[in-house]
């Protein structure tokens, strides 16, 4: 029963995260439709790649004892892809300053991913430390990732708008870290659980700062919509006074 209760746990815990990587999509549809980055930031995207890097690299049997984490390593594969795919678009759409920002991000976190594999790969030789390595390096970079909205929640304090906070990024974000803490604890593994314990809270803040800004916004948009129409009825109306005064001349 436990055994089961672990793999549907883990199972759950992959849909939740598929959702949480794929979330972004709505994000950098914008970014393409409007060809910027506006004031999205790209730090919570290379944090995530990161994540996901180290936890794929953990789930392999080269550092887990054979398939143990198989669950680990299908959803974390799959968002390595869909991070680097993120990154590529705003490194696209994004000012050559926001450029340079990319790279300088994106190269240290190449970086310590290599280091990490090489240390674990030649220096320790048995899983069990292996796992203990790649795992406090996979802690560090889970509590960046959970931790890397504070920006933006820094932001939407400050504007007191929720535009730049995409509702269900921080949903299943919460989501997926109450899932895989289940999945952790469950499995007695701390190494997975214990990010995920710092994740659950920072995405109950997220919803609770969205639940409250989130009618300010909603409330500007048909300001901005009204504004645009009382634009074109301007251009519209523009051409007609221009032939009635003609016509008075």
């Amino acid at each position: 029963m436990g055994d089961r209760l672990h793999l549907a746990i883990g199972v759950m815990g992959n849909a939740a995260s598929l959702l949480l990587y794929t979330a972004p999509i709505l994000t950098f549809a914008r970014v393409m439709r409007k060809k910027s980055t506006e004031e999205f930031s790209c730090i919570p995207y290379i944090i995530a790649l990161l994540n996901c890097l180290l936890y794929t690299w953990y789930g392999l049997p080269v550092v887990s004892y054979r398939w143990e984490n198989f669950p680990v390593v299908t959803i974390n594969g799959l968002g390595i892809l869909l991070e680097f795919s993120f990154i590529l678009i705003y490194f696209w759409f994004t000012s050559p300053r926001g450029k340079i920002k990319v790279v300088g991000t994106v190269v240290p976190v190449v970086t310590v991913f290599c280091i990490t594999a090489i240390i674990s790969s030649f220096v320790l030789h048995d899983h069990h430390h292996r796992k203990m390595f790649v795992g406090s390096v996979g802690l560090v970079a889970s509590v960046a990732m959970y931790g890397s909205p504070l920006v933006v929640v820094r932001q939407v304090i400050l504007t007191k708008s929720v535009e730049f906070m995409p509702f269900y990024l921080s949903f299943f974000s919460f989501l997926t870290s109450f899932l895989w803490m289940a999945y952790g604890l469950l499995g007695h593994d701390l190494l997975l659980a214990s990010p995920n314990l710092v994740g659950s809270p920072l995405g109950i803040l997220q919803l609770v700062l969205y639940c409250k800004y989130r009618k300010r916004g909603i409330m500007e948009e048909p300001n901005k919509w009204d504004l645009e129409g009382n634009d074109e009825k301007s251009k519209q109306l523009q051409p007609v006074i221009n032939n009635d005064s003609n016509g008075k001349i």
